[in-house]
């Protein structure tokens, strides 16, 4: 009877726990085993702060702060109007004088230069600023000016017309040549004395004409023009007869008004020319006299030689003024 009352009943529970803990057993050994046989890791570097600051973005992501630009006084840019331009020159034109303003005078002529401002309507403008700068003809060989009368005339060289650029080469033999040749630099005076020397034998001859003009001009210098305001300018058409002349009358004066303008213009052409010669002549002597006073430099001595032979054969290309004033100045081996 005892075995019939646990035929239906399923197995006691104590039978299915036993594979369970063994199973739980041999999984928690072969796990000991694993955390045994793995070598234990060091821990973390810590974290810096600055590490987790977020990144600056790059600077051309930044806005760029924008400097208000300085501008000099004058200063001509190419959208300047042509009055704008004007009236900087004629300012220039009145401080380029004082030699305590010469220097920023002519840079401010420079950048009128350099920003292609010398047109045809300007020409005669920035011509007026280097006639004002040569008003003294001996200031741009002054020490503390030479570099900038230099620059300036280097620069100005290829901007003017031909009638002006027949006087801008005599301010150019005064203003660059005869300060290169107080330089230090060997190939610099070699230069400027061959220029000199090409000069000297680009001169005419010069004929007793040339010294009779040369004489009437000084003497037209020296003299007082009269005060009395009288000319001897004659009406003329005091009667008013003019507008009953017959048409043919008046085409005669008209051909002889044209003769008479050709006429003087080539006088005038001839008075700029032998104007030219002079002052051409004079800034050479110039030229001349600066190299004598040069030759206590020893490495100068060769080319001053070469200069003053030179210059002793070509005598003939000067006035006998020039000859008789100013050649016996030149003292080249004192």
């Amino acid at each position: 009877m005892a075995d019939d009352l646990f035929q239906d009943l399923p197995p006691p529970s104590v039978s299915q726990s036993q594979p369970q803990q063994n199973t739980q057993s041999s999984t928690n050994a072969s796990t000991s085993s694993t955390k045994e046989s793995v070598p234990i890791l060091p821990p973390p570097a810590p974290v810096l702060k600055s590490a987790l600051k977020r990144p600056k973005p790059p600077p051309e992501s930044q806005p760029e702060a924008v400097v208000p630009e300085k501008r000099l006084r004058f200063k001509t840019t190419t959208d300047a109007s042509e009055k704008q331009v004007i009236d900087a020159m004629q300012k220039i034109a009145s401080h380029i004088k004082n030699p305590s303003k010469f220097n920023k005078a002519s840079k401010l002529s420079i950048q009128l230069v350099q920003a292609g401002s010398i047109k045809h309507a300007t020409a005669d403008h920035f011509f007026a600023i280097l006639e004002a700068a040569m008003s003294s003809l001996t200031t741009c060989n002054e020490p503390h000016l030479r570099a900038d009368y230099h620059a300036l005339f280097s620069a100005a060289q290829d901007v003017l017309n031909k009638k002006q650029k027949n006087l801008l080469s005599t301010w150019m033999i005064r203003a660059v040549w005869a300060n290169d040749l107080f330089t230090d630099d060997s190939f610099v005076f070699s230069k400027s004395t061959g220029r000199i020397k090409e000069a000297i034998s680009s001169l005419p001859v010069a004929s007793e004409n040339d010294d009779m003009e040369e004489a009437v001009a000084l003497k037209e210098e020296l003299e007082v023009p009269s005060s009395d305001g009288q000319t001897n300018d004659e009406e003329p058409d005091p009667f008013g007869l003019d507008a009953l002349m017959p048409n043919a009358s008046k085409k005669d004066d008209n051909s002889r008004e044209k003769i008479e303008a050709v006429t003087n213009s080539r006088k005038a052409e001839e008075e700029e020319n032998i104007i030219f010669l002079k002052s051409q002549r004079e800034a050479l002597m110039s030229c001349l006299e600066i190299a004598a006073k040069r030759y206590k430099t020893p490495w100068c001595q060769t080319a001053i030689d070469i200069l003053a032979k030179h210059a002793f054969d070509n005598v003939s290309r000067f006035t006998t003024r020039q000859r008789d004033c100013r050649w016996e100045t030149l003292d080249f081996y004192s």
